[in-house]
Protein backbone atom coordinates (compact mmCIF):
# COMPACT_ATOMS: atom_id res chain seq x y z
CA UNK A 1 0.00 0.00 0.00
CA UNK A 2 2.95 2.26 0.75
CA UNK A 3 4.33 1.74 -2.91
CA UNK A 4 1.32 2.17 -4.43
CA UNK A 5 -0.39 5.35 -2.52
CA UNK A 6 3.10 6.61 -2.85
CA UNK A 7 3.01 6.27 -7.20
CA UNK A 8 -0.56 7.45 -7.15
CA UNK A 9 0.92 10.44 -5.36
CA UNK A 10 3.71 11.27 -8.01
CA UNK A 11 2.48 10.77 -10.48
CA UNK A 12 -0.75 13.13 -9.37
CA UNK A 13 1.67 15.81 -8.47
CA UNK A 14 3.49 15.99 -11.70
CA UNK A 15 0.39 16.06 -13.77
CA UNK A 16 -1.04 18.84 -11.57
CA UNK A 17 2.31 20.79 -11.48
CA UNK A 18 1.98 20.49 -15.38
CA UNK A 19 -1.96 21.37 -15.42
CA UNK A 20 -1.39 24.39 -12.73
CA UNK A 21 1.87 25.62 -14.49
CA UNK A 22 3.48 25.22 -10.98
CA UNK A 23 6.97 23.70 -10.74
CA UNK A 24 7.40 20.12 -9.09
CA UNK A 25 9.52 21.96 -6.46
CA UNK A 26 6.88 23.83 -5.20
CA UNK A 27 4.77 20.57 -5.43
CA UNK A 28 6.83 18.53 -3.38
CA UNK A 29 7.46 21.39 -0.89
CA UNK A 30 3.93 21.49 0.08
CA UNK A 31 0.76 18.74 -1.14
CA UNK A 32 3.38 15.90 -1.62
CA UNK A 33 5.10 16.89 1.92
CA UNK A 34 2.11 17.66 4.00
CA UNK A 35 0.79 15.11 2.89
CA UNK A 36 2.87 11.75 3.28
CA UNK A 37 3.34 14.00 6.58
CA UNK A 38 -0.01 13.16 7.57
CA UNK A 39 0.68 9.83 9.53
CA UNK A 40 3.04 11.87 11.47
CA UNK A 41 0.69 14.19 13.02
CA UNK A 42 -2.19 11.32 14.00
CA UNK A 43 1.36 9.70 16.18
CA UNK A 44 2.05 12.68 17.86
CA UNK A 45 -1.68 13.53 18.41
CA UNK A 46 -2.80 9.55 19.68
CA UNK A 47 0.73 9.63 22.14
CA UNK A 48 -0.01 12.87 23.80
CA UNK A 49 -3.62 11.82 24.54
CA UNK A 50 -2.39 8.95 25.77
CA UNK A 51 -0.13 11.03 27.70
CA UNK A 52 3.40 9.39 26.05
CA UNK A 53 4.71 12.64 25.57
CA UNK A 54 8.08 11.35 24.68
CA UNK A 55 7.01 9.51 21.73
CA UNK A 56 5.25 12.37 20.63
CA UNK A 57 8.30 14.89 20.86
CA UNK A 58 10.87 12.21 20.23
CA UNK A 59 9.53 10.68 17.30
CA UNK A 60 9.38 14.33 15.24
CA UNK A 61 12.75 14.88 16.21
CA UNK A 62 13.90 11.18 14.99
CA UNK A 63 11.60 11.64 11.79
CA UNK A 64 13.35 14.75 11.29
CA UNK A 65 17.09 12.88 10.83
CA UNK A 66 15.47 10.22 9.61
CA UNK A 67 14.43 12.72 6.97
CA UNK A 68 17.45 14.22 5.91
CA UNK A 69 20.22 11.26 6.33
CA UNK A 70 18.23 8.41 5.17
CA UNK A 71 15.77 9.32 2.94
CA UNK A 72 18.02 11.84 0.55
CA UNK A 73 21.05 9.53 1.67
CA UNK A 74 18.86 6.77 -0.10
CA UNK A 75 17.44 8.83 -3.30
CA UNK A 76 20.86 10.16 -4.00
CA UNK A 77 22.31 6.73 -4.02
CA UNK A 78 19.93 5.95 -6.85
CA UNK A 79 20.58 9.09 -8.89
CA UNK A 80 22.35 12.06 -7.74
CA UNK A 81 19.94 14.55 -6.59
CA UNK A 82 19.79 18.33 -8.55
CA UNK A 83 19.15 20.14 -6.15
CA UNK A 84 17.11 24.11 -6.77
CA UNK A 85 18.46 26.88 -6.04
CA UNK A 86 15.28 28.53 -3.93
CA UNK A 87 15.86 25.23 -1.86
CA UNK A 88 19.61 26.87 -0.77
CA UNK A 89 18.66 30.33 -0.42
CA UNK A 90 15.12 30.28 1.47
CA UNK A 91 14.12 26.58 2.39
CA UNK A 92 16.92 25.08 3.66
CA UNK A 93 17.42 28.42 5.58
CA UNK A 94 13.86 28.04 6.98
CA UNK A 95 14.18 24.52 7.96
CA UNK A 96 17.19 25.60 9.88
CA UNK A 97 15.64 28.20 11.54
CA UNK A 98 12.55 26.07 12.50
CA UNK A 99 15.20 23.58 14.17
CA UNK A 100 16.68 26.28 16.16
CA UNK A 101 12.97 27.89 17.13
CA UNK A 102 12.46 24.16 18.31
CA UNK A 103 15.63 23.70 20.46
CA UNK A 104 14.78 27.60 22.13
CA UNK A 105 11.28 27.10 22.94
CA UNK A 106 12.24 23.31 24.28
CA UNK A 107 15.03 24.68 26.49
CA UNK A 108 12.70 24.74 29.46
CA UNK A 109 12.31 20.91 29.36
CA UNK A 110 8.64 21.88 27.96
CA UNK A 111 6.41 22.56 25.27
CA UNK A 112 3.11 25.10 26.24
CA UNK A 113 0.50 26.00 24.23
CA UNK A 114 1.48 29.08 23.42
CA UNK A 115 5.11 27.46 22.13
CA UNK A 116 2.51 25.70 19.94
CA UNK A 117 1.07 29.17 18.62
CA UNK A 118 4.26 30.39 17.99
CA UNK A 119 5.42 27.44 16.15
CA UNK A 120 1.98 27.26 14.24
CA UNK A 121 2.38 30.94 13.47
CA UNK A 122 5.81 30.17 12.05
CA UNK A 123 4.11 27.69 9.42
CA UNK A 124 1.33 29.90 8.19
CA UNK A 125 4.39 32.66 7.32
CA UNK A 126 6.39 29.68 5.52
CA UNK A 127 3.48 29.09 3.70
CA UNK A 128 2.58 32.88 2.87
CA UNK A 129 6.09 32.57 1.31
CA UNK A 130 5.60 29.51 -0.40
CA UNK A 131 2.73 31.07 -2.74
CA UNK A 132 3.98 34.04 -3.38
CA UNK A 133 7.41 31.73 -4.55
CA UNK A 134 4.79 29.87 -6.83
CA UNK A 135 3.04 33.03 -8.11
CA UNK A 136 6.76 34.32 -9.29
CA UNK A 137 8.12 31.57 -10.40
CA UNK A 138 5.33 29.94 -12.42
CA UNK A 139 5.58 29.04 -15.61
CA UNK A 140 4.02 30.96 -18.42
CA UNK A 141 0.44 30.15 -19.58
CA UNK A 142 0.03 29.50 -23.40
CA UNK A 143 -2.97 30.08 -24.90
CA UNK A 144 -4.38 26.81 -25.44
CA UNK A 145 -8.35 25.80 -26.04
CA UNK A 146 -7.82 22.81 -24.68
CA UNK A 147 -7.55 24.54 -21.54
CA UNK A 148 -11.50 24.75 -21.66
CA UNK A 149 -11.89 21.04 -21.51
CA UNK A 150 -9.01 20.99 -18.89
CA UNK A 151 -11.41 20.68 -15.49
CA UNK A 152 -11.97 17.08 -15.73
CA UNK A 153 -8.07 16.02 -15.79
CA UNK A 154 -7.66 18.37 -13.25
CA UNK A 155 -10.57 16.45 -11.08
CA UNK A 156 -9.26 13.00 -11.74
CA UNK A 157 -5.55 14.33 -10.87
CA UNK A 158 -7.56 15.50 -7.27
CA UNK A 159 -8.74 12.44 -6.89
CA UNK A 160 -5.35 10.35 -7.45
CA UNK A 161 -3.54 12.40 -4.82
CA UNK A 162 -6.59 12.15 -2.40
CA UNK A 163 -6.04 8.18 -3.32
CA UNK A 164 -2.71 8.22 -2.83
CA UNK A 165 -2.37 9.71 0.48
CA UNK A 166 -5.34 7.50 2.22
CA UNK A 167 -3.11 5.03 0.82
CA UNK A 168 -0.26 6.50 2.88
CA UNK A 169 -1.91 7.19 6.20
CA UNK A 170 -3.58 3.55 6.64
CA UNK A 171 -0.62 1.70 5.51
CA UNK A 172 1.91 3.60 7.75
CA UNK A 173 -1.01 3.10 10.52
CA UNK A 174 -0.56 -0.39 9.93
CA UNK A 175 2.83 -0.75 10.28
CA UNK A 176 3.14 2.02 13.33
CA UNK A 177 0.57 -0.53 15.38
CA UNK A 178 3.16 -3.40 14.41
CA UNK A 179 6.74 -1.22 15.20
CA UNK A 180 5.22 -0.45 18.93
CA UNK A 181 4.30 -3.82 19.45
CA UNK A 182 7.66 -5.10 18.33
CA UNK A 183 9.63 -2.49 20.38
CA UNK A 184 7.43 -3.26 23.42
CA UNK A 185 8.41 -6.59 22.94
CA UNK A 186 11.98 -5.59 23.05
CA UNK A 187 11.51 -3.81 26.16
CA UNK A 188 12.71 -0.66 24.32
CA UNK A 189 12.02 3.03 26.27
CA UNK A 190 9.33 5.89 25.20
CA UNK A 191 12.23 7.72 24.19
CA UNK A 192 14.01 5.30 22.17
CA UNK A 193 10.73 4.03 20.43
CA UNK A 194 10.19 7.77 19.50
CA UNK A 195 13.74 8.30 18.04
CA UNK A 196 14.19 5.11 16.11
CA UNK A 197 11.37 2.72 15.41
CA UNK A 198 8.29 5.05 15.22
CA UNK A 199 9.90 7.97 13.79
CA UNK A 200 11.23 5.24 11.24
CA UNK A 201 7.36 4.23 10.56
CA UNK A 202 6.33 7.20 10.41
CA UNK A 203 8.78 8.57 8.03
CA UNK A 204 8.31 5.56 5.17
CA UNK A 205 5.32 7.14 3.62
CA UNK A 206 7.73 9.71 3.10
CA UNK A 207 10.21 7.16 1.90
CA UNK A 208 8.03 5.68 -0.34
CA UNK A 209 7.76 8.89 -2.19
CA UNK A 210 10.68 10.05 -2.28
CA UNK A 211 12.30 6.96 -3.37
CA UNK A 212 10.33 6.49 -6.32
CA UNK A 213 10.30 10.19 -7.55
CA UNK A 214 14.20 9.67 -7.56
CA UNK A 215 13.26 6.26 -9.69
CA UNK A 216 10.96 8.45 -12.22
CA UNK A 217 13.49 11.20 -12.70
CA UNK A 218 10.97 13.58 -10.31
CA UNK A 219 14.55 14.68 -8.38
CA UNK A 220 12.82 18.20 -7.32
CA UNK A 221 9.70 16.10 -5.73
CA UNK A 222 12.44 13.84 -3.63
CA UNK A 223 14.41 16.35 -2.43
CA UNK A 224 11.22 18.76 -1.63
CA UNK A 225 9.44 16.11 -0.27
CA UNK A 226 12.00 15.63 2.65
CA UNK A 227 12.40 19.62 3.16
CA UNK A 228 8.84 20.08 3.39
CA UNK A 229 8.18 17.28 5.42
CA UNK A 230 10.69 18.72 7.92
CA UNK A 231 8.97 22.02 8.31
CA UNK A 232 5.31 20.66 8.55
CA UNK A 233 6.60 18.02 11.52
CA UNK A 234 8.60 20.69 13.30
CA UNK A 235 6.20 23.63 12.78
CA UNK A 236 3.11 22.48 12.10
CA UNK A 237 3.24 19.04 14.42
CA UNK A 238 5.22 19.98 17.15
CA UNK A 239 3.15 23.17 17.06
CA UNK A 240 -0.95 21.10 16.60
CA UNK A 241 0.45 19.04 19.13
CA UNK A 242 1.53 21.01 21.84
CA UNK A 243 -1.73 23.43 21.71
CA UNK A 244 -4.01 20.40 22.33
CA UNK A 245 -2.33 18.80 24.42
CA UNK A 246 -3.92 19.12 27.96
CA UNK A 247 -0.40 19.40 30.07
CA UNK A 248 2.62 21.12 28.49
CA UNK A 249 4.92 18.48 26.16
CA UNK A 250 7.52 17.29 28.02
CA UNK A 251 11.03 17.03 26.79
CA UNK A 252 13.93 14.76 28.23
CA UNK A 253 16.89 16.08 29.34
CA UNK A 254 18.69 13.79 27.12
CA UNK A 255 16.87 15.08 24.14
CA UNK A 256 18.06 18.24 24.80
CA UNK A 257 21.69 17.35 25.39
CA UNK A 258 21.96 15.01 22.15
CA UNK A 259 19.12 14.66 20.14
CA UNK A 260 18.21 18.41 19.25
CA UNK A 261 21.29 19.47 19.28
CA UNK A 262 21.93 16.28 16.48
CA UNK A 263 18.61 17.34 14.64
CA UNK A 264 19.91 20.90 14.30
CA UNK A 265 23.20 19.67 13.23
CA UNK A 266 21.59 17.63 10.55
CA UNK A 267 19.88 20.84 8.54
CA UNK A 268 22.73 23.33 9.01
CA UNK A 269 24.81 20.28 7.27
CA UNK A 270 22.32 20.25 3.97
CA UNK A 271 23.49 23.94 3.28
CA UNK A 272 26.74 23.34 2.45
CA UNK A 273 26.39 19.91 0.70
CA UNK A 274 23.47 21.15 -1.18
CA UNK A 275 25.52 24.57 -2.09
CA UNK A 276 28.72 22.86 -3.38
CA UNK A 277 26.92 22.34 -7.17
CA UNK A 278 23.76 22.00 -5.99
CA UNK A 279 23.16 18.74 -5.55
CA UNK A 280 23.82 15.64 -3.38
CA UNK A 281 26.10 13.15 -5.24
CA UNK A 282 25.97 8.84 -4.29
CA UNK A 283 29.56 9.73 -2.29
CA UNK A 284 27.13 12.25 0.18
CA UNK A 285 24.58 9.58 0.13
CA UNK A 286 26.65 7.19 1.66
CA UNK A 287 28.02 10.12 4.24
CA UNK A 288 24.55 10.92 5.35
CA UNK A 289 23.45 6.72 5.62
CA UNK A 290 26.86 5.97 7.68
CA UNK A 291 26.09 9.12 10.05
CA UNK A 292 22.74 8.02 10.37
CA UNK A 293 23.79 4.33 11.68
CA UNK A 294 26.21 6.29 14.20
CA UNK A 295 23.53 7.81 15.93
CA UNK A 296 20.92 5.32 15.90
CA UNK A 297 23.99 3.04 17.26
CA UNK A 298 24.67 5.83 19.88
CA UNK A 299 21.22 6.16 20.91
CA UNK A 300 20.60 2.44 21.13
CA UNK A 301 23.82 2.04 23.22
CA UNK A 302 23.48 4.33 25.82
CA UNK A 303 19.97 3.73 25.98
CA UNK A 304 20.72 0.20 26.86
CA UNK A 305 24.23 0.97 28.95
CA UNK A 306 26.56 -0.88 26.67
CA UNK A 307 30.08 0.26 26.67
CA UNK A 308 30.05 0.98 23.09
CA UNK A 309 28.18 4.28 23.77
CA UNK A 310 31.46 5.71 25.27
CA UNK A 311 33.74 4.80 22.48
CA UNK A 312 31.31 5.88 20.00
CA UNK A 313 30.89 9.51 21.24
CA UNK A 314 34.29 9.83 21.37
CA UNK A 315 34.92 8.76 18.09
CA UNK A 316 32.53 11.08 16.47
CA UNK A 317 33.48 14.09 18.73
CA UNK A 318 37.30 13.43 17.55
CA UNK A 319 37.73 12.24 14.60
CA UNK A 320 34.08 12.16 12.88
CA UNK A 321 33.16 15.44 13.07
CA UNK A 322 36.03 17.04 13.06
CA UNK A 323 36.74 15.42 9.73
CA UNK A 324 33.30 16.02 8.08
CA UNK A 325 33.48 19.73 9.27
CA UNK A 326 36.35 20.60 7.48
CA UNK A 327 35.28 18.35 4.28
CA UNK A 328 32.68 20.65 4.25
CA UNK A 329 34.22 23.68 4.80
CA UNK A 330 36.68 22.86 1.50
CA UNK A 331 33.92 21.87 -0.54
CA UNK A 332 31.89 24.71 0.43
CA UNK A 333 34.94 27.34 -0.36
CA UNK A 334 35.48 25.23 -3.98
CA UNK A 335 32.20 25.75 -4.81
CA UNK A 336 32.13 29.60 -3.86
CA UNK A 337 35.42 29.91 -6.44
CA UNK A 338 33.61 28.78 -8.54
CA UNK A 339 30.41 30.39 -8.98
CA UNK A 340 32.91 33.18 -8.37
CA UNK A 341 34.61 32.41 -11.59
CA UNK A 342 31.36 31.93 -13.50
CA UNK A 343 30.32 35.41 -12.53
CA UNK A 344 33.56 37.58 -12.79
CA UNK A 345 33.89 38.99 -16.92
Amino acid sequence: MLIAGAELLVRAAVRLAARLHVRPLIMGLSIVAFGSSAPQMAISLQATLADNTDIAVGSVIGSSIFNILVILGLSALIIPLRVSRQLVRLDIPLMIGASLLVFALAYNERLTSVDGLILLAALVLYLVLLLRQSRHSARPRLPDPADQRSAAPRFSSMLMVLLGLGLLVFAGHLLLGAAITVADNLGLSERVMGLTVIAVSASLPQLATSLLAALRGQRDIAVGNVIGSNLFNLLGVLGFTALVAPTPLSVSPNALDFDLPVMLGVAVLCLPVFYSGYRVTRAEGLLFLGLYLAYSLHVVSFTTGMPLAGKLEHLMLFFVLPALVAFLLFSSLRAWRRQHKRETP
